[in-house]
């Protein structure tokens, strides 16, 4: 299974111009390849750096900082989206291939680092509702970031505490709940030092992520990791791609270990829809820089799953 992103400024670059001719390319290698696809229909959020991915001509002045963008108070933007995303589901919806698709990414979160504002509830619910008139046949996916440590955990409720997180929002509107993992990332650096936030082991994540998936589960809703962390999260934007030695973030064997957490959280009774890996173009690189043991991570988990 692979996650595909319909990202509206490429598609519809110009006001009436709309060219998906991208996005036929690459559902169609995939369908051709047998993969199954959930397709990111956006519209503001998708995944991939810079996340925000609204053609200028569709918003007149940056969305204000510190607000959320709901109906009311963005209703231009709004329509466009919701017109946006009916019209790449009905392009789509008799493709075989796609198995499900994503409203918005970590849809209620605020975006990175970048900026503060964030999508009202509302406005992303009627972004479901477009979707489900044009498709009511396929299953709603929506994702969120799940903190590793206690310290992340307390600014995402801080950010998010008048209307609730990503996560939250998908145990009520989806019928799939993507949980975006990264057990281990940097903070900040100091040189040639580095801070880094480590929940892979923490006793307080554990709980935290099986009562996420009890919270679910006990909502009837299918579960998948939409991002387990597979390659470096330092305190760059691009992974570093260091000689002779792997990033503390996300070493190899990392990707293994976080693989097999989530195996132990799943039951025969409620197992994971899926699992997939974000860091492929990463461990390409580290093969083309002579370092193939990402690559060979990755097969081995296929070997043995």
């Amino acid at each position: 299974m692979i996650r595909l992103g319909a990202y509206w400024n490429r598609i519809e670059p110009s006001p009436g111009r709309f060219d998906p001719s991208e996005l036929d390319r690459q559902i169609e290698a995939a369908e051709r390849a047998g993969k199954q696809i959930i397709l990111a229909v956006g519209a503001l959020k998708t995944f991939s750096y810079p996340e925000f991915y609204v053609p200028p001509h569709h918003l007149e002045r940056p969305l204000p900082e510190g607000t959320l963008v709901s109906p009311a108070t963005q209703p231009a933007l709004l329509d466009a989206a919701s017109e946006f995303v009916t019209r790449v589901v009905e392009r789509y919806k008799d493709r075989p291939g796609i198995v499900a698709w994503q409203v918005e990414h970590e849809a209620v979160d605020p975006l990175g680092l970048e900026h503060s504002w964030r999508l009202a509830t509302s406005f992303v619910e009627r972004e479901i509702e477009a979707v489900r008139r044009a498709d009511p046949t396929r299953p709603i996916m929506l994702n969120g970031f799940l903190p590793a440590s206690l310290p992340g955990r307390f600014a995402q409720w801080w950010q998010t505490r008048d209307q609730g997180d990503s996560l939250a929002l998908a145990g009520r509107l989806a019928d799939l709940v993507g949980i975006d993992y990264y057990p281990r990332y940097a903070l900040a650096a100091f040189g040639g030092k580095a801070l880094y936030f480590d929940g892979a082991r923490n006793s307080w994540h554990r709980r935290r992520r099986q009562q996420v998936l009890a919270e679910a589960r006990e909502r009837s809703r299918q579960i998948l990791v939409s991002e387990g962390q597979a390659e470096p999260w330092e305190a760059v934007t691009i992974p570093p791609n260091p000689v002779g030695k792997a990033a503390y973030s996300c070493p190899p064997e990392q990707i293994i270990h976080t693989y097999n957490a989530w195996l132990d959280e799943s039951r025969d009774d409620a197992p994971l829809y899926a699992y997939l890996f974000w860091g492929a173009e990463y461990w390409i690189l580290r093969d083309q820089s002579r370092d193939p043991r990402y690559l060979q991570a990755f097969a081995r988990i296929l070997a043995e799953s």
